[in-house]
């Protein structure tokens, strides 16, 4: 028996009260689809996969197909193999009922990648790499909000009542000690879970926001894992959530009048020695590094639809915040959208700060991989690094409006030459029909303002 058989069996063996196990997959939002299974049939599983809807992974934000360029309904809605992910069965011990849960990725009958598949998507920028000999280096830092279940008037959110106290939470103090230990019980369990589930969790950090908090992955050199790591931690920071007697989101803004949550992204390369081709230079980077900005700088505009996909995640870009609103790149400067962060020249990286903590992780750095390797295999120059504030320099270009991305990325080669014409294509008929669904129901605020006007 090969040892990725010897996996389901030694499982099963190993936690003989696991009765259910949960077949999981990102779809096109990030949202996670699949299917539970009874135990007796996991090995089958491992041995031959299962049948799932191919469309299942270009659903809306809400789970409805509106037949995406001919794909759900007027192909008949064909089924796809979905086969395990090695290393990710795992238990979910947030559950009352002994559980488990299994990464599944898309096939095609012939054993191919199944195109749409999102895993599929990161991997076609990730051969380019191992085309150059070179290999990225990722580490995804999220951030998100706790919330009253009860929720506000008209279903707006609300901070919790912190559990030390008794008291609703209040106030910005970022970094703060005390709203850590408010909610300590539930992030040592979040971190306790992620242990049991192998995502490898950093500093856990209290944000610039009441109930804001940040968790940091630690870095690997397998970026698909890195990517399996993000999309896996909001399902654990809610399923804790919920057994805390609170609500998790990673909404982009769920509050107008508070920041706003990130999803920053830190990527090095290292060679085909395991050296670090970003180190050398001064405090901002060599001509490599240099070039992979560039190269992020000017296909920012064209991926934005990747790092901002819903209509809220656009919120988050405004004047005086730490989100970035302008084409921009400096050494240890939070206001710009591409960072150097300070440290050993070893461990030279760059962080990306412009997606929404809402964008799915293998598409936002599908496109942040994509312009790094644009900018380096066409040697692009960045334009000089910033040094000051640079939120007061907005950028008119970089579009701020969803239906403008959506335009941008529609005419973009680059995109359609890393992501696939296709799965461009695709994407932006999914977000323009999840766009307009969106804007056909009246909002509250267009009642307020227009049902009875004055006069």
């Amino acid at each position: 028996m090969s040892d990725f058989m010897n996996e389901a069996s030694d499982f099963l063996a190993n936690n003989p009260d696991v009765e259910t196990i949960d077949c999981i997959i990102p779809d096109l939002c990030g949202v996670i689809r699949g299917k539970r299974i009874a135990r007796d049939g996991l090995e089958k599983i491992y041995k031959s996969g299962f049948q799932i809807p191919a469309s299942s992974v270009l659903l809306d934000v809400r789970g409805d197909t509106d037949d995406p360029n001919g794909r759900g309904v007027s192909d008949g809605d064909p089924d796809i193999t979905a086969r395990p992910v090695a290393g990710t069965l795992v238990t979910v011990p947030w559950f009352e009922k002994p559980m488990a849960q299994l990464l599944v990725s898309f096939y095609e009958e012939d054993g191919s990648p199944h195109y749409f598949d999102p895993r599929h998507v990161l991997q076609r920028v990730l051969d380019r790499f191992s085309a150059m000999g070179l290999r990225p280096v990722v580490a995804l830092e999220q951030e998100f909000y706790l919330l009253d279940p009860e929720g506000g008037l008209e279903g707006k959110p609300k901070p919790p009542i912190l559990p030390a106290t008794g008291r609703r939470a209040s106030g910005t103090q970022v970094l703060s000690i005390s709203d850590l230990e408010g909610f300590g019980l539930f992030l040592d369990q979040v971190t306790q879970s992620c242990k049991i589930q192998k995502i490898p969790v950093g500093p856990v950090t209290s944000e610039y926001a009441t109930g804001q908090y940040e968790i940091n992955l630690i870095h690997t050199d397998d970026p698909l894992a890195a990517c399996d790591h993000a999309m896996l931690l909001p399902r654990v920071v809610k399923g804790v959530a919920r057994s805390h007697g609170v609500d998790a989101t990673f909404m982009a803004k769920p509050y107008s009048h508070q920041s706003g949550s990130g999803m920053h992204m830190h990527v090095s390369l290292l060679d085909e020695k395991g050296n670090n081709v970003f180190s050398g230079g001064d405090e901002t980077g060599n001509e490599m590094l240099h070039h992979a900005i560039g190269g992020l700088l000017g296909t920012m505009a064209d991926a934005m639809a990747f790092f901002a996909p819903n209509i809220n995640s656009f919120r988050r870009f405004r004047l005086g915040t730490y989100v970035p609103v302008s084409r921009s790149w400096g050494a240890n400067n939070r206001s710009v959208a591409v960072r150097i962060p300070a440290g050993e020249d070893a461990n030279r990286r760059l962080e990306h700060r412009i997606a929404g903590a809402d964008a799915n992780p293998y598409l936002a750095l599908t496109a942040v991989l994509a312009g790094m390797h644009h900018g380096i295999s066409k040697k692009i120059s960045p334009p000089a690094a910033t040094g000051i504030d640079a939120t007061p320099d907005v950028d008119n270009s970089l579009p701020k409006k969803w239906h403008r991305a959506l335009d941008v990325l529609a005419g973009s080669d680059v995109m359609a030459e890393y992501f696939g014409e296709e799965y461009r294509n695709i994407y932006v008929t999914c977000k323009r029909d999840e766009m307009e669904s969106f804007m056909s129901e009246p909002s509250p605020r267009e009642y307020e303002w227009y049902l009875r006007p004055e006069g």
